[in-house]
């Protein structure tokens, strides 16, 4: 008689070995494309501006834009988000991820039109705030999507590869803009291409999102086990049955999970992302991380990268859209590549080398700035375009890979959908605040508005080392538990390996029994009177009742 297996962790149940070489999670990974893109888009809207703001016809034609309207125009796609906040977590919490997703390409390709087809200032400024509420329903739907459907042990570098791909449609933002400056300079449409090319991964989400999985969290909150048994049996267990230990072992967790956050917050609201000590340390790291990830420098960068390229003597519309180009490529790269190493390296070490590297290299940058403005310093310059590549190498490591996936991974189901919302509330805010004081002060202060970006990375410096904590090797549901005490973790891990072990146990009762009836039909027939042969059949059928009820 087999022994009876107990599960230690998640860990003892997931796939060993290549990826790619199994069935569902290869085809889960190929769906979580789509979701992915999310942050593509968001990266391409977030950036187009910034290239538009090089190309001179985009210039003259909305009659050179500066200070206040300029501001205003590269902060409208914001204020949509901000309208949008409170009511996307109800969309994503109501519709469920997928048709959250739908509904906020839908809203993003009408504003598109109305971008592309521009006749004015106030038009343009219109449409940056359409794209930006329908942004801000697929942000808080589709990270949600991809950190809940992706494999265990792959959930940390997935969701944090979300973020990263931000540059990948930064990336085409940029060159986009380029090209069609190079291609069309003189033409309206020198500007009026790259806002054409914003609509093409939103037509592709609104079609094929119908054909991905939805959230097998989101259906066991609806009581919809069934579905999200079938949805994990077929993506993390191949196919198999859903009954197969690792799907036992997922919705054992989420089902306990869910019992225990309704125990600590009876009524989920606003409020209830502070009205528990757990909450309000988590709501601390993600309001921090969030005001973090654009107050670092990086939007003084980001946003207004031609007047930081003036400001060390590079005027050509060209030149600059070249280093803008190959910035976003190289931060690409680097966020890629730190996504990939969260977790063997740990979310507390990215972030800990992340703010020592910014607040060394925004140091030296804000030296070599100063030398040039006040001595024509050529190397300064020089050193200063070197200093912005590592400068975001520092910035890579940690707050794009790790700003949406740590803070979905730190927060428990019944508010996450919220708490994202209000970590992209603190974003807008942050991105709002740059995007109105950053011109006015780049103009009127110049470079020694830089002293008050080294004077916060200290501060984000003291913040990391004092309250960031270690995720790395937890299930979603272990990880949001942290905050809550050691009962719910060691609960939820007891809960989960119990139903893992009922299950395989259940499964090799139902195989023993199997085989032991064929061993029964397949033993000769006793004659009529062979009282022997009776006696070693009822034997036989004894043991195998005997072994099938100390299995089960």
């Amino acid at each position: 008689m087999p022994e009876q297996q107990q599960w230690n962790a998640v860990v003892d149940l997931v796939h060993r070995g290549p990826w790619w070489r199994n069935h569902g999670i290869f085809m889960l990974n190929m769906c979580l494309v789509l979701p992915l893109l999310t942050s593509a888009i968001n990266g391409f809207d977030s950036s187009v501006l910034n290239g538009l703001m090089i190309i001179p016809d985009w210039i003259l034609y909305f009659h050179h834009p500066g200070g206040f309207t300029l501001g205003f125009m590269n902060s409208a796609q914001n204020i949509g988000a901000l309208i949008a906040l409170p009511i996307a977590p109800f969309i994503s919490d109501g519709l469920g991820r997928r048709r959250a997703l739908f509904v906020g390409s839908t809203v993003m390709l009408a504003g598109i039109a109305m971008q592309s087809t521009s006749t004015g200032t106030p038009e343009f400024i219109v449409s940056r705030s359409i794209i930006g509420f329908g942004l801000n329903i697929a942000l808080n739907a589709a990270p949600l999507l991809v950190t809940e459907l992706a494999y265990p042990t792959q959930r940390g570098q997935v969701t944090s590869i979300y973020n990263s791909v931000w540059y990948f449609g930064s990336v085409l933002a940029a060159w986009a803009c380029y090209a069609a400056y190079a291609r069309k300079e003189g033409s309206l449409w020198s500007w009026r291409i790259p806002s054409v090319i914003q609509a093409v991964p939103s037509v592709i989400q609104m079609i094929c999102v119908w054909f991905i999985p939805e959230s097998p969290r989101w259906l066991i909150s609806r009581g919809r086990i069934d579905e999200a048994q079938k949805i994990l049996a077929k993506y993390h267990a191949n196919g198999r049955d859903p009954r197969d230990p690792l799907v036992a072992f997922e919705v054992a967790q989420i089902q306990q999970a869910l019992r225990l956050e309704t125990e600590i917050a009876k009524s989920t609201s606003y409020l209830s992302l502070f009205q528990t000590p757990g909450n309000r340390k988590r709501m601390r790291l993600i309001i921090g991380i969030a005001l973090f990830s654009q107050w670092s420098g990086n939007g003084l960068i980001s946003y207004y990268i031609t007047f930081v390229l003036q400001g060390i003597g590079i005027k050509d519309p060209g030149t600059q859209a070249q280093i803008n180009g190959s910035l976003q490529i190289f931060n690409f790269f680097v966020a890629t590549c730190a996504s990939l190493s969260v977790e063997r390296m740990g979310r507390r070490k990215l972030f800990l080398l992340s703010n020592v590297g910014m607040l060394i290299t925004f140091s030296i940058l804000t030296l070599t700035t100063a030398l040039w403005n006040t001595q024509d310093n050529g190397a300064a310059a020089k050193a200063s375009i070197f200093l912005i590549f590592c400068f975001y190498l520092s910035y890579d490591l940690s707050y794009t890979p790790l700003l949406v996936s740590y803070s979905l991974e730190i927060l428990p189901f019944n508010i996450r959908a919220k708490g994202f919302a209000v970590m992209n509330l603190v974003v807008c805010l942050s991105l709002a605040f740059n995007q109105f004081v950053n011109p006015v002060a780049m103009v009127r202060i110049k470079w020694h508005y830089y002293i008050a970006y080294c004077i916060w990375l200290c501060f984000e410096l003291a913040f990391v080392i004092i309250f960031v904590i270690e995720t790395k090797g937890r299930t979603l549901e272990e990880t949001a538990a942290l905050f809550d005490g050691e009962r719910p973790t060691l609960e939820l891990q007891q809960w989960g390996n119990d139903a893992a072990t009922q299950t395989l146990n259940e499964i090799q009762a139902q195989q023993l029994r199997a085989r032991l009836d064929a061993h029964v039909a397949a033993a000769p027939k006793p004659q009529k009177g062979d009282a022997s042969s009776l006696h070693r059949v009822d034997t036989l059928s004894s043991s195998a009742e005997e072994s099938v009820a100390s299995e089960a």
